[in-house]
């Protein structure tokens, strides 16, 4: 019985993984682990029984293995793929037009799972003559899902530009893979989770400056503001994600300005994984998004307890959040974490646990919803979100 005629139960459903031939960390971005947690849920899923990661790239099934040893899954290759699965989620690895013609021909139901701003990367690649990701391929979709952080301004470009019906499923999270990573790190395993009583902190901002969604020049105002008002407030600000943005003319005279550099405070640094970063260097974390308020970065610093300075209207109660494009008033949240974190330690742990609880692969609501878009999927017709 093929997936087309079946109803949705004991369905065979993989996730595309974007696997490259050399050294490929689960780090590099969000979206790999994103794969991992999707994949943890589709378990718990009734009318899921197995779930597989489906390798795109040019990579071994070794290095997929290596990628997935944190949550051991099964692993196919896109041709087995395409005959053996019912359900076919595309997420890190694009699949290419004709194999998605060929899978629906023979049954099979076609999702494309899109977890970044693909609105803002696609214009700046139109804008700025980047390498093209083949987004708008006309692929037969049976839907696109997408996060509810993309609902605003990416929702509306993917249900006009691909022509096909939009789902918002939860964001999902859990800190399985982060707690692995801690494990293998003798320092980290000792260190990890926020400690009182530093008398001046350490800020860490981790953007990835590689899209205007998310970048360094607001938390490094909000840190320069905090540092105007209180000089005794800070003893470092590490920039991570720019030694090649610090060689940029305009990005130079930008930081030169600052009185965080002027006074030897901030200093720009490559790209690390965070549970490192944080065990070694860092006390409370400034961030900021544009358009991309749910985000790993948030979740693993509130599961270490760590002040998170933030505008992200998507996280509750948690961290101590400034409006928007707010620097002033984000200089002012930070002075205010480091006032009243230390004593308040127990009840922002509290807040951010129930907060985290919400995202887990396992939490009841994101079981029932991604269940209802996958039978959805076998219905009379899909529904728009």
């Amino acid at each position: 019985m093929n997936a087309a005629s079946q109803s949705p139960r004991d369905l065979k459903v993989g996730v595309s993984l974007y696997v490259r031939k050399g050294g490929q960390s689960l780090w590099e971005n969000g979206i790999f682990q994103n794969c991992l947690f999707l994949l943890m849920l589709l378990r718990n899923l009734p009318s899921v029984a197995e779930a597989y990661i489906v390798m795109g790239g040019d990579g071994s099934a070794q290095e997929a293995q290596r990628l997935v040893e944190d949550v051991p899954a099964p692993v196919m290759t896109m041709d087995e793929a395409a005959e053996q699965l019912d359900l076919m989620i595309e997420m890190s690895a694009q699949l290419g037009r004709e194999w998605i013609v060929r899978f629906r021909e023979r049954g099979g139901k076609i999702v494309s799972m899109r977890v970044g701003n693909d609105y803002v990367i696609d214009i700046e690649r139109m804008i700025f003559d980047r390498p093209n990701a083949l987004l708008i391929s006309r692929a037969p979709y049976h839907e696109v899902w997408t996060l509810p952080q993309y609902e605003h301004i990416c929702a509306p470009y993917y249900r006009s530009a691909m022509r096909v019906p939009v789902r918002i499923v939860p964001h999902i999270w859990g800190p399985l893979v982060l707690e692995r990573a801690i494990d293998r790190d003798p320092h980290a395993r000792d260190a990890f989770g926020y400690r009182p009583g530093r008398r001046r902190w350490r800020a860490g901002i981790f953007e990835p400056n590689i899209c205007m969604v998310k970048t360094s020049q607001i938390p490094m105002l909000c840190c320069e503001v905090a540092h105007r008002l209180n000089p005794d407030a800070l003893e470092h600000v590490w920039v991570y994600s720019t030694l090649t943005q610090k060689k940029h003319a305009g990005f130079a005279a930008f930081a030169e300005s600052l009185d965080i550099l002027k006074h030897g405070l901030a200093t720009f640094e490559g790209r690390f994984p965070f549970h490192q970063m944080m065990t070694r260097y860092v006390d409370v974390v400034v961030a900021h998004h544009w358009e991309n308020p749910q985000n790993y970065l948030y979740y693993e610093a509130l599961y270490g307890g760590y002040p998170l300075v933030h505008n992200s209207s998507m996280i509750g109660a948690c961290g101590y959040r400034y409006d928007d494009f707010d620097c002033e008033q984000g200089g002012r949240a930070l002075l205010q974490a480091f006032a009243e974190h230390d004593a308040n330690l127990e009840r922002y742990r509290e807040t951010a646990q129930a907060f985290l609880n919400t995202l887990a692969p396992d939490y009841g609501p994101n079981i029932a919803l991604y269940g209802e878009a996958i039978d959805a999927l076998y219905g009379a017709a899909s529904q728009q979100a």
